[in-house]
């Protein structure tokens, strides 16, 4: 007797319908080992592309210098902490001997604490202090263009007075005015009073659903090295002609190895573009990735055992029906193929399940907290189910083997 695979398929649902609830103990491994990769993947498929977003805007020609890695405002590791500060004028030097670079901007990035006092920036009735304050070179506007919501960008003329002038981030800007225009009005940053000249439009990308941008003042380079000539968190950033960023790299990199006087060894400044972050940042969010998928393996383990153990149970307590199948004509291969199936269906149907729950936690933390980017990627979720269905195969074939290996008449006299 050799039944269709339709069949088989059918007679695996039933048996595991029958025992529903031992099945969804069985599974229950499976459904959080799913789940925890399916979840992690989402959130980090989502996390990398608001940060891909976030270098677009900053420039993919850009090529940007820093005495630390990292976040411009992070203190650097203690070895970087001996390198020499960044000056202004490296950025006319690059200007005038890397022909393959277009245009340089310099921007001053001013401590959140300065003297003990956290930067608070105040207007009338309302006042932040999750706040940053930049001062930036004329030529930032070139370099990195951003799009207005309201007002202007400071002028050249104010740019080189040092007017106290400054552009508005957006949710800045919504925190100090929740009401009327911040356009013409004055806002007190550290002390220093400053006309608003505009509002940014909202960041595009971010990390981890945040951009720092959004909660920056902006204000002319000259204006923050006059207020805080202590302060030598220089930035400079490079952008390179069309198609020459690789030799424009190499450019910069010779030149300022020149003007420093770098001794023959490693660079004492930080170079970068934005592929190289990106590629740092998959580095770092491949091992989170691993260390849940270790994690979740935890889980398969445990709920492939547990596939095994009811398989074998159910071989025992299926003998006669074993034994009444071989004894109408059941060749082997149809019973491992029973019983294959029957655990196939048990772990494809908790890596359903397992996939459910990632989409559902997904969208939730999505609805929670908008700022932070996710997105269910197509090969987190056949990759799920694919593992999911390996399982049932890997764990189902000692049970299927031993149903197969039973003799018919001793299985005819089991009761």
């Amino acid at each position: 007797m050799q039944l269709q695979a339709s069949e088989n398929v059918r007679m695996a649902i039933d048996a595991v319908w029958t025992h529903r609830f031992r099945s969804g103990l069985t599974i229950l491994g499976i459904v959080i080992g799913i789940t925890t990769v399916v979840t992690v993947a989402s959130l980090l498929t989502g996390v990398r592309k608001g940060v891909v977003t976030f270098f677009e805007e900053f420039g993919p020609d850009n090529i940007f210098l820093s005495r630390f890695s990292g976040d411009p405002n992070s203190p650097g590791t203690p070895k970087e902490q001996k390198r020499r500060p960044i000056r202004p004028e490296y950025a006319s030097v690059i200007q005038r001997q890397c022909p393959s670079v277009l245009q340089t901007s310099v921007s001053l990035f001013i401590p959140g604490i300065l003297g003990g006092k956290p930067m608070v920036a105040k207007v009338p009735g309302f006042e932040s202090d999750n706040v940053n304050l930049a001062g930036a070179s004329y030529e930032s506007f070139e370099v990195q263009p951003r799009e207005l919501q309201v007002g202007r960008i400071f002028t050249f003329e104010e740019a080189q007075r040092g007017d106290k002038v400054a552009i508005l981030g957006a949710n800045i800007a919504e925190a100090l005015f929740p009401v009327g225009l911040p356009v013409g009005q004055s806002v007190n940053v550290d002390g220093a009073e400053y006309h608003v000249v505009g509002v940014y439009a909202p960041a595009k990308g971010g990390f981890f659903g945040e951009n720092g941008l959004d909660r920056q003042i902006l204000i002319p380079l000259r204006t923050a090295q006059m207020r805080y000539p202590q302060v030598d968190r220089f930035f400079i950033t490079a952008k390179a002609r069309p198609g020459l960023r690789d030799q424009a790299f190499e450019e910069v990199t010779a030149a300022l190895r020149r003007v420093r006087r770098t001794p023959p060894g490693p660079d004492d400044f930080n170079l970068s573009t934005p592929d190289q972050i990106i590629k740092r940042f998959d580095a770092l969010t491949g091992m989170i990735l691993l260390v849940s998928i270790a994690i979740s393996a935890l889980g398969l383990l445990v709920g492939g055992i547990g596939v095994m153990n009811i398989m074998l149970v159910s071989v025992t307590e299926r003998t006669k029906e074993i034994g009444v199948r071989k004894a109408l004509g059941a060749r082997r291969s149809d019973i491992v193929v029973q019983f294959l199936l029957e655990a196939v269906t048990l772990t494809g149907l908790g890596g359903l399940v397992g996939i459910v729950f990632a989409i559902a936690v997904t969208l939730a933390v999505g609805a929670l907290i908008p700022s932070l980017p996710s997105e269910v990627p197509i090969w987190a979720v056949g990759t799920g189910f694919g593992v999911s269905v390996a399982v049932g195969v890997f764990f189902g074939v000692w049970p299927a083997f031993q149903a197969a290996r039973l003799d018919p008449v001793e299985a005819l006299r089991y009761e």
